[in-house]
């Protein structure tokens, strides 16, 4: 029977976000504690552990980082404790019982500390150190990664999404865990290719089943079902977290065919680099976002304001669009998420029912918000705990109030949580179909979240430190000249190969 140790950390950044993210935004879980939690969501270690117990597989959990958001950069004594208790748990695990024959690692890829710009890649080498060069080790990745030299020389083959919106977490779980097995029975011999794209991506035609990214997935789902295929992806990275490998990828892990590997992924690059001029945000100006309401729209507006999306790295505090439509005196029952610690304690200090004086956003990231001060009344309490409605992960807000001020509802969190689904403001009383228009925060939810049944989606041109306007950004790490930053860039492409020893 093998015998697989399973690790998890996951973190996405946003390194324009000018707070810290620490050891206290992530859940942090241990031994058998990771396989119960992880049995009860629909995530890649579910999927891993669907395959690995049809298999007989004895698993070894050791250690589970998961991020409750994503943030800024995250605090290097942060880092320091959750990379020394991820190795110090697998040493652990490792030295407790008979040998481990194989190793699933779950990543996110777009992770950057205070000091070191691909934790990732540290990680996989740090756990070389302890398990030995000829320990097969298997990585799921969003295709948000950062696809880092570093990460391919220290794992056996990477396993990437497939879905934007994500909803082959699962999935992308089952097959990391049939890789890894095949690996560790001897069965194939895993060479990577990656081809590097000199492009930062946004936009609608990133969705995989409607958009032109699209076309580069299904290519790469083909080559993957090859028979020389082991897996193959496509990384759009996340232009947020500005490091010095940030760009686009295609990847193909091929059975022992370099050539073949380079090949595919040659073929997956050139057709998303076809399309990379059209994968680009048209975002509206606030100004132009409230005239567009003053004149009336029927049904549900969905106002995107991506810029402050939690899930992309940024802070959440971020009251621009209260703001607009405030001065215009938008009177549209208005549905809102923000992120401030302080006006939730005057909340709870007034109690349900209490009127106060606060200001809210401007909080976390005070160089772009200045605190915006309302009257508003408490009108829920609550302690932020709940379940996402997307895979049943478990977020912490913080306590958390909802405040009415005239005909805006602000659901106020103390911390920032993912928004790529409802479930914020289902587990606050709130039902986004009951107003005139909704504030999301994040660049794309799957589209029954909202898309199919708003009347309109507009998504606006406001501050933030996740903003599609990417030249506002002010990118100072990444490779240059990359799409869109800078003008006539031109791809030569230049495949790279990598091939770990086999294991005897």
């Amino acid at each position: 029977m093998p015998r697989i140790l399973i690790a998890e950390c996951k973190q996405e950044v946003s390194t324009f976000n000018p707070n810290l993210s620490g050891y206290d935004d992530f859940g942090v879980r241990r031994g058998e504690d990771v396989v119960r939690y992880h049995r009860t969501v629909r995530n890649e270690i579910g999927g891993a552990l669907a395959v690995f117990d049809d298999a007989g597989v004895e698993v070894v959990p050791s250690y589970s980082a998961f991020f409750i958001t994503s943030g800024g950069t995250l605090a290097e004594s942060a880092w320091q404790r959750i990379s020394s208790e991820l190795l110090a748990s697998v040493r652990e695990a490792i030295a407790s019982g008979e040998p481990i024959d194989g190793i699933y690692f779950c990543m996110h890829g777009a992770m950057a500390t205070e000091r070191e710009l691909d934790p990732e890649g540290h990680l996989l080498a740090e756990l070389r150190g302890v398990v030995g060069e000829r320990m097969p080790i298997v990585v799921s990745l969003d295709l948000h990664g950062i696809l880092t030299d570093r990460m391919l020389l220290h794992s056996d083959a990477v396993v990437v999404y497939h879905t934007y919106p994500h909803v082959d977490f699962f999935q992308t779980g089952e097959r990391a865990a049939r890789l890894l097995l095949r690996i560790v029975a001897g069965e194939v011999n895993p060479v990577t290719a990656k081809v590097a794209i000199p492009a930062l991506v946004r936009g609608d035609e990133l969705i995989t089943a409607t958009g032109k990214f699209g076309e580069a997935i299904r290519i790469a789902q083909a080559v993957e079902a090859d028979p020389v295929g082991l897996s193959a992806g496509m990384f759009i990275g996340n232009p947020f977290t500005d490091v010095p490998e940030l760009r686009c990828y295609s990847v193909v892990v091929s059975d022992g065919d370099a050539e073949w590997a380079g090949r595919e992924a040659l073929r997956i690059a050139e057709n998303f680099w076809s399309h990379h001029e059209s994968m680009r945000v048209p975002l509206v100006s606030l100004a132009d976002l409230s005239a567009a309401l003053l004149a009336g729209i029927p049904g549900t507006v969905g106002i995107v304001d991506a810029a402050d999306a939690t899930s992309s790295g940024a802070s959440g505090d971020s009251n621009a669009v209260l703001e607009e439509l405030l001065r215009v005196g938008f009177k549209g029952r208005t549905l809102l998420p923000m992120v401030d610690r302080p006006a939730v304690e005057r909340a709870f200090a007034a109690g349900v029912g209490g009127v106060i004086e606060t200001t809210l956003g401007g909080t976390l990231d005070p160089g772009r918000f200045r605190p915006l001060p309302v009257t508003a009344k408490v009108r829920l309490l609550a302690d932020g705990d709940f379940r996402s409605e997307s895979f049943g992960e478990a977020w912490q807000a913080g306590p958390t109030a909802v405040l009415e001020s005239g005909p805006f509802t602000i659901v106020v969190s103390s911390r920032g949580v993912n928004l790529y689904d409802r479930s914020f403001f289902f587990a606050h009383g709130q039902d986004p179909r009951r107003f005139a228009a909704v504030v999301i925060k994040s660049p794309h939810c799957q589209p029954h979240m909202y898309a199919d049944w708003c009347t309109r989606m507009i998504g606006v041109d406001a501050p933030g430190s996740s903003s599609a306007n990417l030249p506002y950004l002010g990118h100072t790490r990444c490779p240059r000249p990359i799409f869109p930053l800078d003008p006539q860039v031109e791809f030569a492409p230049r495949v790279e190969r990598f091939q770990r020893p086999r294991k005897n």
